[in-house]
């Protein structure tokens, strides 16, 4: 789980992509920065259990004269040798992370604690941050860069960079992106503005269990193609907080080609309302706390039993994404609405070119986004018959993933 309030940010790019520039700058601005290539040495220095599990592993050769770690000696061992990597990722990576959990452990309780982790993506951790900095440069920029300030070959630094994780898979793992391909200044300026209006007032928020409102001010934008990667870095988070719970994308994001709120809408399934409650602590360190005064949907009129669309809805504490997390019980009227409704949208064209119409008529009436709300629910109650007939006559049933 993640540490108390603490607010954790995972900081990753590949190698000569300019990371220790953005790790520099943070801890500038006062951020504790947790080197995880520092605590990878430190780990296997002389007289540490992790250097002698080493040298029992890969022999005497891999040290230097002096008995420290030989790390190119070593990494000629490993680098095209998956099994020996393997091992060695065996031995070092539970003793960084041991350390890691210890720095952060020590850490002021308002603090930003910037976790520098090379291999983030490839590690598979990204899930354990509140967010996730990514700092990028085109691929041509940093095999020069690597040649100029490192003294590697083309060769070299080509290799490096393929046996890290893509800029696909990082940019995919990415709530912020740094490209670095200016100047210094304008990266440090970008690092800048990401501290103070988006790291600080997260940190505050979390400490807080403060949720980022949503403005009164209704804008609806076209359909983004980028909502899905965002909704599942979310979705992660809360699987995580929520011990491995069935997490969905519902509502307009969810619908490829609708346009929408920009507010991304997740429904967590839960076994009992119990269960819902049980979690609000996790859930509110993982960055997403309770609003309170919402426990239900409206009931649809062919299910008024309010005890079947009773939920807990929270919200996201992140100032940079705004979202609604609707904690529902799994096989409850509001449960299957929120699915049924997507799978319809998603399914029939007819359905969707109606409410967007709908979604424009409103959004050109002068509303606020509260008003917005509450005035489609008519359209809602007047579709839902038609929605229940696509079920009957598609054969759906509420997908088990």
């Amino acid at each position: 789980m993640l540490t108390g309030t603490v607010l954790r940010v995972g900081l990753t790019g590949g190698i000569g992509a300019g990371k220790s520039v953005v790790a520099r700058r943070l801890a500038q601005r006062g951020a504790v920065v947790v080197d995880a290539d520092r605590l990878a040495r430190e780990v296997v220095a002389p007289g540490t259990e992790g250097l002698q599990e080493v040298v029992a592993a890969f022999g005497r050769e891999v040290l230097g004269p002096d008995g420290t770690l030989d790390r190119a000696a070593l990494g000629s061992r490993v680098f095209a040798d998956a099994d020996a990597r393997r091992r060695l990722e065996g031995i070092i990576h539970p003793r960084v992370r041991a350390r890691t959990d210890e720095l952060v452990a020590a850490a002021p309780p308002d603090a930003i604690v910037v976790n520098d982790i090379p291999l983030l993506v490839e590690s598979g951790g990204v899930a354990a941050y509140h967010l996730v900095l990514v700092v990028e440069a085109a691929e041509a920029t940093r095999v020069a860069r690597l040649v100029r300030d490192r003294g590697m070959s083309e060769d070299e630094a080509y290799a490096r960079l393929r046996a890290q994780a893509t800029d696909e898979q990082r940019r995919a793992a990415a709530d912020v992106l740094l490209v670095n391909e200016s100047t210094i200044d304008d990266l440090l300026a970008r690092v800048d503005r990401v501290w103070e209006e988006r790291l600080v007032p997260y940190e505050r928020n979390l400490r807080l269990r403060r949720r980022v409102e949503r403005p009164e001010r209704l804008a609806i934008r076209p359909y983004d193609p980028t909502w899905p990667d965002q909704y599942a870095r979310l979705a992660a988070r809360i699987a995580r907080a929520a011990g491995g719970r069935r997490v969905d994308h519902v509502g307009s994001t969810a619908v490829p080609g609708l346009a929408a709120k920009d507010v991304i809408d997740i429904q967590l399934t839960v076994d009992t309302i119990a269960d819902a409650d049980r979690l609000a602590g996790a859930l509110a360190e993982a960055g997403f706390p309770r609003v309170e005064g919402i426990r239900s949907d409206r009931p649809k009129p062919d299910a008024p039993d309010p005890a079947q669309w009773e939920k807990r809805m929270h919200g996201g504490a992140d100032p940079g994404r705004l979202m609604h997390l609707h904690v529902r019980v799994a096989g409850s009227a509001g449960w299957r609405a929120a699915l049924l409704l997507r799978d319809w949208m998603r399914a029939d064209a007819d359905i969707r070119r109606e409410y967007a119409a709908v979604k424009e008529r409103l959004a050109g009436a002068g509303l606020t986004a509260t008003e917005y709300t509450v005035a489609k629910e008519p359209w809602f109650d007047q579709v839902w018959p038609r929605a229940q007939e696509w079920a009957r006559s598609a054969g759906w049933r509420p997908p088990t993933s």
